[in-house]
């Protein structure tokens, strides 16, 4: 019984259930702590299903195929694959659909992508480029709905999207409404859709208005189909901004005033948001619906905020004896977090509950221990685990079987020592994190892109002929003019302002700056632009910049920095090329003291995340060029910066020396 609708039809009319959603992990580390994740989910919390993702235009395709071969085959999990139709090779469509099929995947969210722009995505290179572009036969996810029908019958359970307060889409910007979106929602359910799955919201008003004219409408269509609301819990106060304004889900005021009297503490902002999703799922409890009711979670490859919602909400299922995962021979004991490239675990130092990332760019991530377990040799350590490295009984590892349901929670809801390994990651924070967490890089998995439309990327950055358009671009960015870049959707922080001069230089020199954070050494944690953490404590940051700049220059400035000590660089192209002063080096950029708590390092820059960060940064050259018409002076200069440019990112680690950066650099 493999399909979402049987599943539903065969739960008691008043259960409540509910899924959960993964997206692939950017790193090889990410996807077997990801596993682990998985594995000790699935114990504690037994989904009914869970989602796995799919890149705009197929960008994560072999990896969505592998987690859902992991949820599928290996887990036993129930598995619902998203796929996207537009913008991708035509015969990727028919690929994923076969490949699932034969990983006994039943279910496909259905989903458009991107509008369709052809001219832009094609591959000149491929001579069959225009006969394999799937948007000669898909515009609409309507499309995709029919064609699966048509060529797979009742094999699949599909599922389509639907948005409580409108599709915000580029096509039609002028139009997010829920009645504009009606017509289109018929047409996927009259071509064969089984299920609703929502957009994340947190106006359940508008939610359960959005329900009752779906139930009520006069087509009749929806009246017993199943309606499943899509929840993402709270897991930072800069992610919850971000991600509501790039899906424009409204924010209640009552509920934004709650998060924004503690968005300085990610603790409390996570406990409030705890509280504040347990609230929604209550109310939607008391809804009357003519099919149980379930709660969709987006996770963002996190399990304990959304551990702690389901048992406070009473939403797992009644326990059932242990029983072994997938193939019968996979026992909880091995998920509990070991990594499968070489042996050692992945678990957080105690007290560390805080990130904090306030750049031009992205936000942070805590540093990590790693536990080994008494067999394996100190001597196999690699020079830059060993400093990290605890033995299992250093870290309070117990050696009693853990696989009873009861401890598992407890796990998943980071409580003890095993629950502080299963979640060291707590904080999610996007590319300056640990390459290792499952939720490294950014928090929704969609891929490269530029998050704005068309129209409103030439508004905001007008259509360059020349390098000193794009270094004008930038200079606006900097003074405030424009609020979003490619590389950033927000305006420049408070803390990035103080050296704000500086970052104008650099654009004068055709240095393009993309992230950056001053020197701090001492402030106080309560200071109203460098502050972090709890109020007790102190805080201190190492100057860094990261910019592109000419391969010419590079060539330069490479020279010139040299073997200096005090400097720490890395840098790379869009070919691949990679160097640094010091390639295995981990490099904390921001730590505080706090009282009763071990040094905490949120911000941390190193070789694995930085190559990993380096292709997407140039694919997002890619994305502004595809704005534009293909063999355009705007695209053809983009073009030739991206195969020129280098990306560059340098550390002074003399940061109490005043000036210790930019006297170097400019």
């Amino acid at each position: 019984m493999d399909k979402i609708t049987d599943k539903l039809a065969a739960l008691p009319q008043d259960i409540n259930y509910f899924s959960v959603e993964f997206f692939p992990p950017k790193t090889t580390q990410g996807f077997s702590n990801l596993h682990a994740r998985l594995s000790r989910m699935a114990q504690a919390l037994r989904p009914l299903f869970v989602n796995v993702t799919w890149g705009a235009g197929g960008s994560t395709s072999a990896k969505s195929l592998a987690l859902a071969e992991l949820t599928q085959r290996s887990l036993g999990l129930t598995t619902c694959l998203h796929l996207t139709c537009t913008n991708m090779s035509r015969k990727l469509v028919d690929e994923a659909l076969e490949q699932a099929k034969v990983l006994g995947v039943r279910n496909i969210l259905a989903l458009r992508g991107d509008p369709p722009r052809s001219d832009e995505y094609r591959d000149d290179s491929n001579p069959n480029a225009e006969e394999d572009d799937s948007n000669k036969d898909f515009t609409w996810a309507v499309d995709l709905v029919r064609y699966i029908r048509e060529e797979y019958g009742d094999y699949f359970c599909i599922g389509v999207a639907g948005y409580p307060e409108g599709h915000s889409d580029q096509s039609h910007p002028q139009y997010q409404s829920v009645e504009h979106d009606l017509p289109y929602l018929v047409e996927k359910t009259k071509a064969g859709a089984g299920f609703i799955m929502t957009q994340l919201f947190y106006d359940v008003q508008a939610y359960q208005k959005y329900e009752t004219r779906l139930r009520e409408h006069e087509s009749g269509l929806f009246k017993t189909i199943p309606i499943i609301p899509g929840l993402m819990p709270v897991q930072s106060y800069q992610i919850l901004r971000r991600t509501t304004k790039l899906s424009h889900s409204y924010i209640p005021p009552e509920v934004l005033k709650r998060l924004e009297a503690v968005k300085g503490d990610d603790g409390a902002v996570k406990r409030v948001g705890v509280d504040i999703l347990g609230e929604i799922i209550e109310k939607m409890k008391t809804t009357s619906s003519p099919t149980p009711r379930g709660f969709h979670f987006y996770t963002l490859n996190l399990e304990k905020v959304v551990s702690q919602i389901l048992e406070r909400c009473d939403l797992i299922p009644p326990s059932t004896p242990a029983r072994n995962l997938g193939n019968g021979n996979s026992h909880f004991e091995e998920a509990v977090a070991e990594e499968e490239t070489d042996g050692f675990m992945v678990v957080e130092d105690p007290n560390k509950r805080r990130h904090r990332r306030q750049s031009s760019m992205a936000n942070s991530q805590p540093r990590n221990r790693v536990v080994v377990s008494r067999t394996r040799a100190s001597s196999t350590s690699s020079n830059r685990t060993s400093a990290f490295e605890a033995r299992e009984d250093e870290a309070g590892v117990p050696s009693d079987d853990p696989s009873s349901r009861a401890n598992t929670l407890a796990i998943s809801e980071g409580q003890g020592d095993l629950g502080r390994a299963a979640t060291w990651d707590d904080f999610p924070n996007g590319r300056w994190g640990d390459a290792r967490s499952p939720a490294y890089g950014e928090i929704d998995g969609y891929g490269v892109s530029l998050h704005v439309s068309t129209p409103e990327a030439k508004r905001l950055w007008g259509d360059p002929t020349s390098i000193e358009d794009i270094s004008n671009v930038f200079r606006r960015h900097l003074n405030g003019e424009i609020d979003a870049m490619p590389w950033s959707e927000d305006a420049l922080q408070p803390e990035t302002l103080t050296i704000k001069n500086e970052l104008l230089q650099m654009a004068e020199k055709g240095w393009w700056t993309v992230a950056s954070q001053p020197a701090v050494n001492g402030l106080r944690s309560a200071d109203p632009t460098f502050g972090w953490g709890p109020k007790n404590g102190f805080v201190f940051q190492k100057p860094f910049v990261e910019f592109f700049l000419p391969s010419v220059d590079w060539k330069r400035l490479h020279g010139e920095l040299g073997d200096n000590d005090s400097i720490t660089y890395f840098a790379g192209n869009a070919a691949g090329d990679f160097v640094s002063s010091d390639p295995e080096s981990v490099n904390p950029v921001t730590w505080g003291t706090f009282a009763g708590k071990e040094i905490i390092t949120p911000t941390i820059i190193e070789g694995v995340s930085f190559k990993a960060w380096m292709e997407e940064a140039f694919g997002i050259w890619s994305e502004w060029q595809r704005v534009f018409k293909p063999g355009s002076e705007s695209s053809k200069l983009l073009e030739r910066i991206r195969k020129d440019y280098w990306l560059v990112n340098v550390i002074a680690n003399d940061f109490a020396e005043k000036g210790a950066l930019w006297d170097r650099l400019l």
